[in-house]
């Protein structure tokens, strides 16, 4: 077996305490515990997405009552960027139901939605689909400062979840991502059937890029009416708390960055999971096209775990 998959199987299948504990410490040994960062996530192009991903609501292929956004006008970036900083984030994240960047128009405007991004001295950062080294390089010179690009399961699992995209066309993404010099987000969704094996597989996927994801988002499937996943029973959230854990054990310096699905969980399932190394949050009552918690609701989570804003940007 892989060395660090092993290292994965390992921590995850720890009594819940020592792994915790082991987490805790590596993550206090590589940041600030109160260091917790805010970031948003806002949908750019809603809907039409021509892959088949089976716990998508904006897939072409399942009727889940989506309605379709074409790519919005500058002018809404410019006042959402505005609007999430004075909320208090320090990343702001846009979101394009894309199978991949196609040069021409519309490629053009997002690389002017992040010039006003940059005017706002955010982190900027996107998610697209596929891109190609070329593409990466005009993000980079746009001043794009992270492409976000899931590997969302283990290769194993992969197949039962996406037919239209491989796992090597993610990992080529993250490639390109990486030698045009970009940061990379990636991570993945837990709680759509699979194995703790699989998790473990996707963790030490990630974990073996070199350098490792500077992001490494975890989600908690929401199933979607009209979607594969949509009866897909709820996963037990102390699992997710380990995969928090071991992602912060397995990628020591990397940002973890609880994503979708917080508004299943309770206060005290995420206090456990900042504990286990999580070390950001998306802000707003909406993460692209599913409810998330408001602010007033995270500011009173991260109070009470007397969590500050950060500072200093992720990639240091």
């Amino acid at each position: 077996m892989n060395p660090i998959l092993a290292q994965a199987e390992v921590a995850y299948r720890k009594n819940l305490m020592e792994l915790l504990f082991e987490a805790h410490q590596v993550h206090r040994a590589h940041h600030d515990p109160t260091d917790i960062q805010r970031c948003t996530l806002l949908s750019i192009k809603t809907g039409g997405c021509p892959e088949d991903c089976s716990y998508c609501p904006q897939s072409a292929h399942y009727d889940t009552g989506l309605e379709k956004q074409s790519l919005l006008p500058l002018e809404e970036i410019r006042v959402a960027a505005k609007n999430a900083k004075n909320s208090g984030a320090q990343r702001f994240c846009m979101g394009a139901a894309w199978r991949n960047v196609k040069d021409g128009p519309d490629f053009d405007r997002v690389l002017d939605m992040i010039r006003i991004i940059k005017e706002e001295i955010l982190e900027a950062c996107v998610t697209l689909g596929m891109v190609n080294l070329e593409q990466a390089r005009r993000l980079k010179e746009a001043g794009l400062d992270a492409y976000n690009h899931n590997l969302d399961t283990s290769r194993d699992y992969y197949e039962k979840i996406i037919h239209t995209r491989t796992y090597d066309d993610r990992l080529n993404t993250l490639k390109s991502v990486r030698q045009a010099g970009l940061t990379i987000c990636s991570g993945g969704i837990i709680g759509m059937g699979e194995s703790a094996s699989d998790r473990c597989a996707m963790l030490a996927e990630l974990a073996q890029l070199d350098p490792q994801p500077e992001s490494v988002p975890i989600n908690l499937l929401i199933p979607i009416e009209g979607t594969p996943l949509e009866d897909q029973a709820p996963l037990d959230p102390l699992e997710w708390v380990r995969t928090v854990a071991v992602a912060r054990i397995l990628m020591p310096r990397s940002r973890v960055r609880l994503s979708a699905g917080r508004c299943t969980l309770s206060r005290e399932a995420q206090v456990l999971a900042f504990f286990a190394g999580a070390n950001s949050i998306f802000l707003g009552d909406k993460l692209l096209t599913r409810s998330n918690p408001g602010i007033d609701e995270d500011e009173s989570l991260l109070s009470t775990i007397r969590g500050t804003p950060s500072e200093a940007p992720l990639y240091q």
